[in-house]
């Protein structure tokens, strides 16, 4: 018994010291930064103020947080379309997995000749705009309203035949009814006239990483500096 308060003590004082250690490893873990990013990608370990704004730092975890949160989908976009797809490549995809990427959209078919082989330029003409290191952020999307003649093997032909064959270009093949719902959402309007041959707008949209509908060309030829200036401010 006589030995029992001196063990104690050493026990409480064992406890007490992994207290502090445990406060000091939480404190460790909590990251902050600047808001307004004054010093770049610089952290700090303890709460204060940005030495060149004053502003107070930020949680790094609740900067994450936000994110997360901001990456629900709009009721604007169209990822709540839930058609399904078919690549060129013969991959059976969902809008929303195109989610993460500006997207350029057009609506053709591959046996077309007279419009679609003027889009199919405009579109060529947009990507030389965009300096190569940007393309990664892009997928240029090209939607057959034809998909009972344009299977995954004629677009993937398609696309090799026209240099449209890089990662950042996609070919899409759908349902009658899927293409006919995604034309609506785009207020792209077309009509077959004859067993080859459709007559349809002639209209290049882009989307924002959430699916968002932020542009809109129409017109074959057309200027395409607004086009170009909105996609590079939705990839800088």
């Amino acid at each position: 018994m006589k030995y029992l308060k001196p063990i104690l003590m050493v026990l409480l004082m064992v406890v007490s010291i992994s207290s502090c250690n445990n406060k000091k490893s939480d404190a460790a873990l909590a990251i902050y930064q600047c808001p307004m990013l004054c010093e770049g990608d610089k952290t700090y370990i303890e709460e204060g103020s940005c030495p060149v704004c004053k502003m107070d730092l930020k949680l790094v975890e609740e900067q994450a947080s936000e994110k997360v949160t901001s990456n629900e989908i709009s009721e604007e976009s169209i990822f709540n379309l839930t058609s399904k797809w078919h690549t060129e490549e013969g991959t059976k995809i969902e809008l929303k997995d195109l989610k993460g990427k500006t997207l350029v959209m057009v609506m053709i078919y591959t046996s077309c000749k007279a419009a679609c082989p003027r889009l199919v330029a405009d579109m060529r003409n947009i990507e030389a705009k965009i300096p190569k290191e940007r393309l990664k952020d892009l997928n240029f999307i090209l939607v057959s309203i034809d998909p009972e003649v344009d299977t995954p093997e004629r677009l993937k032909a398609f696309a090799i035949e026209n240099l449209m064959d890089d990662a950042h270009w996609t070919f899409l093949q759908g349902t009658e009814s899927g293409v006919r719902e995604f034309a609506n959402v785009l207020s792209v309007k077309y009509k077959e006239i004859s067993p080859i041959d459709f007559s349809h707008s002639n209209i290049i949209s882009v989307f924002n990483t959430e699916g968002e509908l932020i542009h809109q060309q129409e017109g074959l030829g057309v200027d395409n500096a607004e086009t170009v200036e909105a996609i590079l401010e939705l990839t800088k």
